[in-house]
């Protein structure tokens, strides 16, 4: 996308716009389209760094964009970014809820610190900055709050710790947000991404034949990357949305629709083959490694049978992430795929 001298259709041109966990992967890939269709964006991310250096490329094409440094599990940061927004560019009028991050662990093994953790970035950071940046869109009568959520919402992930119950979560908080503030002009909408590649689950994609694995449980063929999230949420944030409110939109290339594809048939398919697969052993620890970090875009990433399924198939286990087994994402990526690209600044 570029910017032109047009009236984009999407109609976001000066609407101040914050995106958080925005300094990579699908957060970083939303608040650039944001920008090129001529909205004013703030980055929010815990990794200041990050997000100065993608406010320094935006600016080299001439757009406007206000990095901030914010953890948005803390009220107190986020109260004091809603602040800086509104006098550096005025009243909120879209918040992008997308900072997350991923500690993993079986339900058994998670501690209550990581799923105290877990749950406070994904979960209630978005009602955190919600709340922060609510009042200015009740003040102006319209707003639009997009809620980045997982396919791992919908379908648990083992061994992901609190990941999939805070994703849920996201969902209902997201439709109680429409409920609560629709009176008010303010639409919330949830996206639950599925497989998407990201800089921290590109090296996943180098084991042979592991992309082509992923590729071969989704309707699409193949995996999908920010920017398929991004195009998304800039259609929810925009006005050509405006009597869309409360929904979820799974962004998954129809990899939620291949269940029955993964059922045994007689004469169609070969029964579920289930594989050693040394790579989750690598990913899991590359995880909780980022995840320590604060990953970006950290995705749960399960120990995955791999799925001998697509009709026809014979010897081949076209698997990697397979959602028959409940497997998304890679170790910061996002959702069924790497999660959604959530990035607190230490996201998925």
């Amino acid at each position: 996308m570029t910017v032109t001298s047009k009236p984009h259709w999407l109609e976001l041109e000066d609407k101040i716009c914050v995106v958080t966990g925005a300094a990579s992967g699908i957060g970083a890939a939303i608040a650039t389209s944001l920008a090129q269709v001529g909205a004013h964006v703030a980055l929010l991310d815990r990794d200041l760094a990050g997000v100065q250096s993608l406010q320094k490329t935006l600016a080299q094409q001439g757009l406007t964009a206000l990095a901030i440094g914010c953890d948005t599990s803390s009220e107190a940061d986020t109260l004091a970014a809603a602040s800086r927004v509104r006098q550096a560019l005025g009243p909120c009028e879209v918040l992008i809820n997308n900072a997350g991050m991923l500690r993993a662990a079986g339900l058994d093994q998670v501690t209550l610190n990581d799923w105290n953790h877990v749950l406070s970035v994904n979960l209630t950071g978005y009602l955190l900055c919600a709340r922060a940046f609510s009042p200015a869109m009740r003040a102006i009568g319209r707003g639009s709050i997009v809620n980045v959520a997982s396919i791992a919402s919908l379908f648990p992930q083992s061994s992901s710790g609190a990941y999939s119950a805070s994703k849920a979560g996201v969902l209902l908080l997201s439709r109680q947000m429409a409920v609560e503030w629709g009176p008010h002009g303010i639409r919330s909408n949830a996206i639950c991404p599925g497989m998407i590649r990201t800089a921290l689950s590109a090296r996943f994609y180098e084991e042979a034949g592991f992309e082509q694995k992923r590729a071969a449980v989704t309707a699409s063929g193949r995996v999908g990357e920010p920017q398929d999230i991004a195009d998304v949420a800039l259609f929810l944030a925009s006005p050509r949305a405006a009597y869309v409110n409360g929904a979820e939109l799974s962004v998954d290339g129809g990899m939620s629709s291949m269940l029955m594809d993964m059922v045994p048939r007689p004469g169609y398919n070969v029964a579920p083959t289930l594989v050693a697969t040394p790579l989750f052993e690598n990913a899991s620890r590359t995880t909780r490694g980022l995840a320590g970090r604060g990953s970006r875009d950290a995705s749960p990433l399960s120990p995955v049978p791999a799925c001998s399924s697509r009709l026809g198939a014979a010897d081949s286990s076209p698997s990697g992430a397979v959602p028959c087994l409940g497997q998304p994402g890679a170790a910061a990526a996002s959702h069924f795929s790497d999660p959604a690209g959530e990035a607190n600044a230490p996201k998925p």
